[in-house]
């Protein structure tokens, strides 16, 4: 059986092994494709099928500045391979928070119309929701709300519905004018500071901000970090990350140091949403569906995550 055969054979199993995983009132189990390219090879579909994943946030493309500070597209997702039958797409578009602070006239009706565009050429059907990624701030606030009031307008007048992910920094803000939102529970250090071994995650830092999580005016969902940073230091200074060997010149006594996130710390984190707001653990999403990522763990430490509604669930009053 070639490549393509395979891959379709394994695709097709994944309705059904999702359906005999998951009975009703089980979480979702989700995942975010964020990438150049959507190639879902045959290590990436057994993944999907053996855990029972049928929802897929896909990155589409990012929104920067262009040299004149106009917001536009960036970095458009390639589809190599078609989505999986029976998984659900949610096209997401990450927006660079500074473009927020110039003109986002027509922002909302280009971005769906590309949105729509690439749906129709890549054949990704049954879309019901798309998502916004953006770290908006106090600044920005004013003007993302007003996008995504229009966005939301536009897509209702095509069945579709927006959420939009949320930083924990952000559960003390105004919630965002969206259907729900995703809890993005990665990110809670710096990883510019050598001194942060947890800049991934580490719930010392994001427990104070989860006090604001049982009165979030959203319905939640929540995406759980597999991923890892390669990062390289010069003198005890940031540099950057690397994401391949020959990214960045490395030279003597530079220092490359691997952040990735201990299955415990997920856990943990996912305990601590339980004991505030279990059904914020209705949908559990990995970030990011990708070969490193997906082996990285045991298969029954991805279980664990997927099953967190289950982790030291209890009321808190």
């Amino acid at each position: 059986m070639n490549r393509l055969a395979t891959i379709i054979c394994i695709a097709l199993a994944v309705l059904s092994a999702a359906c005999t995983r998951q009975s009703a009132g089980e979480p979702v189990r989700a995942v975010y494709y964020w990438s150049t390219v959507f190639d879902m090879d045959s290590v990436k579909t057994r993944f999907m099928t053996e855990h029972g994943v049928r929802k897929m946030y896909i990155r589409y493309f990012d929104v920067v500045q262009d040299d004149g500070g106009q917001p536009v597209p960036n970095a458009t997702l390639r589809f190599r391979t078609a989505v999986p039958r029976g998984v659900e797409a949610v096209p997401t578009v990450y927006i660079v928070n500074e473009c927020m602070a110039a003109d986002t006239a027509g922002l909302a009706d280009r971005l769906l119309r590309r949105i729509l565009q690439m749906n129709a050429t890549n054949d990704v059907d049954g879309v019901k929701e798309i998502q916004i990624d953006c770290d908006w701030t106090r600044r920005t606030e004013g003007r993302y709300f007003g996008f995504l009031r229009t966005l939301a307008s536009k897509a209702k007048a095509e069945g579709l519905e927006v959420s939009a992910t949320i930083r924990l920094h952000q559960l003390s803000m105004a919630p965002p004018p969206v259907s729900r939102g995703v809890l993005m529970m990665y990110n809670t250090g710096d990883f510019t500071d050598l001194r942060q071994e947890k800049p991934i995650l580490d719930m010392r830092d994001a427990a104070p901000y989860l006090r604001h999580i049982g009165s979030y005016g959203l319905p939640l969902a929540s995406a759980y970090p597999i991923y890892s940073w390669r990062i390289l230091f010069r003198g005890g200074r940031y540099v950057g990350i690397m994401h391949r060997d020959d990214d960045l010149p490395v030279l003597p006594g530079d220092s490359i140091v691997t952040r990735v996130p201990d299955i415990n710390d997920i856990l943990d984190a996912a305990r601590a949403i339980n004991r505030r707001r279990s059904d914020a653990n209705s949908e559990v999403i990995l970030f990011d569906l990708s070969i490193q990522n997906i082996t990285r763990y045991k298969p029954d430490d991805y279980e664990k995550i997927f099953d967190s509604h289950t982790a030291g669930r209890q009321s808190v009053h």
